[in-house]
């Protein structure tokens, strides 16, 4: 809490645009600003408290209602977590070596299990200000939300008319997603996630998961949740580029944008986004 905050005022992005009750200034969505509680009301960060106590707003003031859940920010917990180890690996080089702790620093790099949470946190974050675009009345997008009783968690969730969207980004740079099957006739049909000609299907399994934590949360079986796999970076063949396995979408993020243009249905969005916001928690 800052300074020129009380207990029922709180400094946060806005979900949507809106005016200082004070000065009367245009506060844009997404720019830092103080909720007063209270009056259901915004006011710039620089308005301080002591004007709020003793000067009346100018004009009329407009009751906001209640604010949106936090949307989150896209590859926060990633972001943390790169820092986090790569922290613990410095402190463990200057300590094992005092003196040329900090030239082994400069001359070597962070090992890939490290640099991989970078790697993914920025892809997150290009993906998540691509679905920002798509916030409204009618699209609600969710980042970073923690599975509550484990480590996980949902890369990012859209809610639109036509249901729930679960989304895990995956960053996998010049490296083609394909689908290989397997068996057939005579033994039993099994498909594989092939990325860079490895075997990724387990990434296929986390969104089933997640998936299935949605449907459990929302517990209403009208609600379409469908998962989607987006790889960013990813060397996309021109032709026949996208498929499915086990009713997962294995997309690029102009893909996914499709999806979401062409949503329609009757799903309450308000509704069903805030029941998730609940169940999963900001990061």
């Amino acid at each position: 809490m800052g300074p020129d905050e009380t207990t029922t005022d709180k400094q946060m992005r806005l979900r949507y645009a809106g005016t200082c009750r004070l000065c009367g200034v245009e506060l844009a969505a997404r720019q830092e600003a103080i909720y007063e509680r209270a009056s259901k009301s915004v006011r710039c960060v620089e308005c301080p408290v002591a004007v709020v106590a003793s000067e009346p707003a100018p004009g009329p003031e407009v009751p906001l209602g209640p604010m949106p859940p936090d949307s989150g920010v896209a590859g926060a917990s990633a972001q943390r977590e790169y820092e986090r180890r790569k922290g613990k690996r410095e402190d463990r080089i200057r300590a094992k070596h005092p003196k040329i702790g900090g030239l082994i620093l400069a001359l070597s790099d962070d090992p890939q299990t490290t640099t991989a949470w970078s790697s993914g946190a920025s892809g997150e974050a290009a993906l998540g200000a691509r679905l920002d675009k798509y916030t409204s009345e009618m699209i609600a997008v969710m980042h970073d939300r923690r599975i509550p009783g484990t480590k996980a968690n949902i890369d990012h969730i859209v809610v639109t008319a036509a249901g729930v969207l679960v989304v895990d980004a995956k960053r996998y740079v010049d490296k083609r997603p394909e689908l290989r099957v397997e068996g057939g006739i005579l033994r039993p049909r099994v498909e594989k996630l092939m990325v860079g000609g490895r075997d990724r299907t387990k990434l296929v399994d986390g969104v089933l998961g997640q998936m299935e934590r949605v449907r459990a949360a929302l517990g209403d079986e009208s609600i379409e949740v469908s998962g989607v796999l987006c790889f960013i970076d990813a060397d996309w063949p021109l032709i026949g580029s996208f498929f499915s396995t086990r009713g997962v979408r294995v997309v690029s993020p102009r893909k996914l944008s499709k999806i979401i243009d062409e949503a329609s249905g009757v799903v309450e969005v308000a509704e069903v986004r805030d029941r998730i916001a609940v169940a999963f928690p900001v990061a």
